[in-house]
């Protein structure tokens, strides 16, 4: 088939209006799509420098979710320490109200006449307790012996004996000895600690008891052995808690490592060091002796040393939650960081790619416009033709 001859009026009109078409055609897809550089084609630059932009920024969102595990880590910690820092009050309640629960342990050793004594009472008229013999006392672990005479260092008298008991027995296993309302020699060792006293006698260890002949032994029926028990399970809480305190299998309370990487080469990271916040580890909590023959709160002194080492385990938890409270206000600082170089990033992508819709649709006027005058100018040239159609009319 032949092809159709065009003038060149209306050829130049029909190329007119085709590019006016094209145009039309692309500014409707922008305005389809909002975008004003879909592939590689439209613009090799814009096109592969933002799709640079936005594989960092999506990156950086990679990065900013394993930020946000790492809060999540310094918070379970932080939560950690907290708790334990409650235990810690309430063991120091349990040794406070064991300090304040007084018991005694008392033996009386009575005079082998049965007469009262005074405190003026030779000790060799108590009964083969001769010049040169020695008293040995024991109260809990504390052992002391002195000897029986005149000499500077040596006891005669009943009230020489009290007077060295008095000077002697100071420290934390106290000891009273006293001629009570009876007329008897009585020594009373406090909070329950065990008591015996003996006398070298002729070269032979005897109980003064054995001397003397007159002995009883009494407790005022308490005893401290369930504030032990109170405290050391709150001690095994405190471990409890320290392994359950771990998030994602990292745990900052049992030593272990948290990482937190800012950017994808990990040239620029935080390393937080755990601690081993445990009874046996930084605290250094002993467990109390809570056995026959042992309590470690027998002794009001004992019990002031745990007071102590809780007192400092109070201040290791609180200089802890300090340290991670730093770190998590530097990985915080970061994570606003990064969530604002990821809105620069993307924001720089679509400058380059993204369509101005106010633009476009002006455009889509004027085309609009252009296209309607290019029929009327294609009409126009058209009818110079049809006049001579009419001249064989």
């Amino acid at each position: 088939m032949a092809d159709v001859v065009l003038s060149g009026a209306i050829r130049s009109n029909l190329l007119s209006m085709q590019n006016t078409t094209k145009l039309l055609d692309e500014t409707q897809l922008r305005l389809a799509t909002g975008l004003k550089v879909r592939s590689a084609i439209d613009s090799p630059t814009a096109f592969f420098t933002a799709q640079g932009l936005n594989n960092r920024a999506s990156d950086l969102n990679n990065l900013l979710d394993a930020m946000g595990q790492g809060v999540k880590t310094l918070e379970a910690a932080d939560q950690g320490i907290k708790s334990i820092l409650k235990l810690v009050e309430s063991m120091k309640a349990v040794a406070n109200q064991a300090l304040e629960t007084k018991i005694n342990a008392t033996t009386i050793v009575g005079n082998r006449s049965g007469a009262a004594l005074t405190g003026g009472v030779a000790l060799a008229g108590l009964g083969a307790l001769a010049t040169g013999n020695t008293l040995t006392i024991t109260v809990g672990e504390v052992t002391e012996t002195v000897d029986i005479g005149a000499d500077s260092s040596e006891v005669a008298t009943v009230q020489d004996l009290i007077d060295w008991v008095a000077a002697t027995f100071t420290g934390d296993e106290p000891l009273e000895a006293m001629i009570n309302d009876e007329g008897q020699l009585e020594f009373s060792a406090a909070n329950g600690r065990e008591l015996t006293v003996a006398a070298d006698n002729g070269g032979t260890a005897v109980s003064l008891v054995g001397l003397l002949g007159s002995h009883t032994s009494s407790t005022n029926g308490v005893n401290r052995d369930k504030f032990e028990s109170d405290f050391n399970n709150l001690r095994e809480q405190i471990e409890q808690l320290a392994s359950d305190a771990s998030y994602k299998g990292v745990n900052l309370l049992k030593g272990d490592l948290l990482s937190v990487f800012f950017n994808n080469e990990q040239t620029s990271k935080l390393d937080i060091e755990g601690v081993d916040l445990t009874p046996d580890g930084l605290l250094n909590i002993g467990t109390v002796p809570n056995e026959s023959g042992d309590h470690g709160f027998a002794a009001d002194g004992d019990i002031q040393t745990f007071v102590d080492i809780l007192n400092a385990a109070t201040g290791v938890l609180r200089q802890q939650s300090s340290t991670f409270g730093a770190n998590l206000g530097v990985v915080q600082i970061r994570q606003d960081f990064t969530a604002s170089l990821i809105n620069t990033l993307e924001t720089g992508a679509s400058e380059l790619t993204v369509a101005d819709t106010n633009e476009e649709g002006a455009k889509m006027l004027a085309l609009q416009t252009r296209q309607q005058l290019g029929t009327t100018a294609l009409s126009l040239a058209n009818q110079a033709e049809q006049g001579v159609l009419r001249l064989f009319g």
